[in-house]
């Protein structure tokens, strides 16, 4: 994992948003995750990452994205909470 975890963080949720299906929007975050698995990353990164994630796309307005990213946002969000519930 070479890039700062800010910067991966906002590379993520634009691979989120220009996902092509929900699918792939599972793809991108069980790779994140696996990730960061594989690189040791302490478990209270990963969740202070969730977190900021979290945060972030709940301030995106449904109003200025198209039904696709809308419907990416809201996937996002249901699999970044569960992955908080663990």
């Amino acid at each position: 994992m070479a890039l700062p975890l800010d910067e991966y963080r906002v590379k993520l949720i634009n691979k989120i948003l220009f996902a092509g299906s929900q699918d792939e929007v599972k793809r991108y975050i069980d790779a994140a995750m696996k990730a960061f698995e594989m690189n040791n990353i302490n478990r209270h990164l990963v969740t202070r990452f969730i977190d900021k994630i979290i945060n972030e796309l709940e301030l995106f307005n449904p109003i200025k994205k198209d039904a696709q990213q809308w419907s990416n946002i809201s996937m996002a969000r249901v699999l970044f909470n569960r992955l908080r519930q663990k």
